[in-house]
Formats: C-alpha cells, sequence, structure tokens
C-alpha cells in the first residue's frame, strides 16, 4: 500500500490554569478546502518529517518551530479504498515552543481553539478519534480507513500506544 508522508503539527498554549488552546487552520486550498485542519504538508524527498513540518508550518503560518521543540505525537495512516493515490501516512507532532505570531497564507487562515471543545464538526470525520489523544500526550500510532465517500470513517485500527 503506498502512501504519501505527511507531517502535521500542532502549537499548544496555555491561556489560562487549566485552559489550553491548540493552533489549526481553515484551508483555503487543495487536499480538505474548507476544513479546519492540522498544520503541515507534505515530506518532500530528502526531508525528515520533522524538518518538513518545520518547513511547512513556516509556509503556511509564518511561525518559525524548531525541530528540537517537536514531540512526537503519534503517526495516523489514512487508507482511502476509492481513492487509493489519497492515502496518506501522517506523523504528528505537537509544540509549546515557537517564535512568530500566526498570519493568514494563500493555503490556510490560522485559528486558535479549546484544546478541550476542538471543532470536531468542521475537521475531517476520523480527527475525533486519534486528535484528542495526540493533543494529550498519549501517542497512539492508528489505521484510519475511509468509507467510499472519502469522508466517512469506516474503520480505526489502533497499532500501538506509548509515548
Amino acid at each position: 500500500m503506498k502512501s504519501t508522508p505527511v507531517a502535521l503539527c500542532f502549537m499548544l498554549r496555555d491561556v489560562a490554569p487549566g485552559s489550553t488552546q491548540v493552533l489549526l487552520g481553515l484551508k483555503r486550498t487543495g487536499f480538505g478546502t474548507g476544513k479546519i485542519v492540522g498544520i503541515g504538508g507534505h515530506v518532500e524527498p530528502g526531508e525528515s518529517d520533522a524538518e518538513a513540518v518545520c518547513r511547512e508550518v513556516w509556509e503556511e503560518s509564518g511561525i518559525v518551530v524548531r525541530q528540537e521543540d517537536l514531540v512526537h505525537a503519534g503517526l495516523v495512516e489514512f487508507v482511502f479504498p476509492a481513492r487509493p493515490e489519497w492515502n496518506m501516512s501522517c506523523r504528528l507532532f505537537i509544540t509549546r515552543r515557537w517564535e512568530g505570531e500566526p498570519a493568514e497564507s494563500p493555503e490556510i487562515t490560522p485559528e486558535w481553539f479549546d484544546a478541550a471543545a476542538l471543532p470536531l464538526q468542521r475537521m475531517w470525520h476520523d480527527a475525533e478519534h486519534w486528535l484528542p489523544p495526540a493533543l494529550a500526550g498519549e501517542a497512539h500510532d492508528v489505521v484510519v480507513v475511509l468509507n467510499d465517500d472519502n469522508e466517512t470513517v469506516a474503520s480505526i485500527e489502533r497499532l500501538s500506544t506509548g509515548k
């Protein structure tokens, strides 16, 4: 099963005791247009997942993230049986350190959301299964199989658990 390597970074900030926000973005172009997504994108040939996510975060939001500040938050394998060319292997990272303020780009309109009240109704349907644990620091490797509508989840298989 061939899949495209992708990396996403979820920036977290504490806004009050017990209240954490995550930076997500409204996808303006390309795959997932109109959905709220994690910030990141394709891993280019010769790049590590961490190098790719630092580059993508800069390109999409104007924020500088350093590789040494990234924390592994899991791996999600997306399987699209009806569109196998969409299959993705997505490395997840979280960070609490960066430089700059998020700015809109042609691809993403960044926005802070309460991590305890994610805008799941505006995201891909699978996000509810892997994003909350990832943001909580519970790194999981999962396989998400989508239905033929390429939107709804047919199955979720947890491959591993660990930090």
